[in-house]
């Protein structure tokens, strides 16, 4: 059976801009759908964030991984911690490092096995803007590719795919359920 996890990322929940609509796109079209509110998500650790989801939820090759901000070094944290390829990672405002990030922050990955990665992902896809306001933007997205390979998708001025602080709505994304349906 397909199945999907959604990944929130800092301050955030399962219903947070996007992902309620895709949630409802998905199961429409059979995914089983997991969209776990994140612990505290007002200060996020990636390795309790990771340790949570491996704890309570299966990943297998019928998996589709879609991690939205902080969401998407959780997704690459699982990626590095399965013994097993999932069907597909996507990565909207992800990152690898931001400029104001210190080395030792709990939400970078410490020694990622890039190689791991990029086999147990299969499939990737980036969605970054070239205006992101936290620095989420293509210049991350194309770091993420040269990394692990896949497609990176620049969108023109869409910001953070979602802010509350930037009054940024963004409650329904169909470029990106296209990409999580794609065959």
């Amino acid at each position: 059976m397909k199945n999907a996890l959604l990944l929130h990322g800092l301050q955030g929940n399962p219903d947070n801009f996007w992902f309620a609509w895709l949630r409802t796109q998905l199961e429409a079209q059979g995914f089983a759908v997991a969209a776990p509110q994140l612990p505290n998500p007002d200060e996020p650790n990636l390795e309790i964030w990771t340790r949570f989801v491996l704890n309570n939820l299966s990943l297998d090759a019928e998996t589709l991984i879609v991690g939205h901000s902080a969401g998407c070094p959780l997704a690459l944290s699982l990626l590095n911690r399965i013994d097993a390829p999932v069907r597909r990672a996507v990565l909207v405002a992800g990152f690898i490092r931001l400029k104001e990030m210190e080395d030792d922050n709990v939400m970078l990955m410490k020694n990622p096995d890039w190689e791991k990665i990029r086999r147990n992902g299969r499939e990737f896809f980036f969605f970054n803007s070239d205006n992101d306001p936290w620095g989420c933007n293509h210049h991350q997205g194309e770091a993420l590719r040269e990394k692990l390979g896949g497609t990176l998708i620049v969108q023109s001025g869409e910001g953070h795919f979602g802010s509350k602080i930037f009054d940024q709505p963004y409650d329904r994304f169909p470029l990106l359920k296209d990409i999580c349906l794609l065959a």
